[in-house]
């Protein structure tokens, strides 16, 4: 069987230049998704399991470096891919999961019922539809279809500066370095 890999040094439209509008207001869903008032834990874990699925390497790293340093064990990210069969995550953490990859496997049909069933059980109708962006952020068909969206910073310097730009955390200014931050100002101006 012969496989073939898109290089992952050029993107295959410059979203950015094509469309700021559509660019920046993702951003500023994530921004969102940052301030919502759901656990960051959560998120983190969603964004990984999701990313386990999508087979994108490039984000599984991104998203666990995130996790580590916010404080998350490496006992839970190393079992993320097997959630189910073990003791380490809260009910209302599977409960994520599932619709986690209920979400990103919409392909298959549709969200199932039980699984949202369980959702209600541990949250509001609001964190709902909160966790649900979050999970929507990491399942942008720009993150999915590229392969590595790093290509939105034209020559960047900085893998910090590709990593903040792609988490969407550009968009704060009390996470991101003065540095880095003018960095992708420079390269993404709607940031400033």
């Amino acid at each position: 069987m012969t496989t073939q890999t898109m290089p992952t040094s050029q993107s295959r439209i410059d979203y950015r230049s094509v469309s700021p509008e559509a660019i920046k207001g993702m951003y500023e869903l994530e921004s969102f998704v940052r301030t919502c008032g759901l656990d960051g834990t959560l998120i983190h874990l969603v964004k990984v399991r999701a990313s386990q699925i999508n087979g994108c390497a490039y984000c599984i790293d991104m998203h666990t470096k995130d996790a580590r340093a916010d404080g998350e064990s490496e006992q839970r990210l190393y079992a993320l891919n097997a959630w189910r069969e073990t003791p380490f995550f809260t009910e209302a953490e599977r409960a994520g999961l599932a619709w986690a990859e209920a979400l990103t496997n919409i392909q298959q049909g549709h969200a199932p019922d039980d699984v949202y069933e369980e959702l209600t059980r541990h949250f509001s109708e609001k964190d709902i539809v909160s966790l649900s962006l979050a999970i929507t952020t990491i399942n942008a068909p720009f993150v999915r279809v590229s392969g590595r969206i790093a290509s939105l910073i034209p020559n960047h310097t900085s893998t910090n500066a590709a990593t903040i730009a792609i988490a969407g955390a550009a968009c704060s200014r009390a996470v991101t370095p003065p540095s880095v931050r003018a960095e992708l100002v420079e390269a993404l101006p709607f940031l400033s």
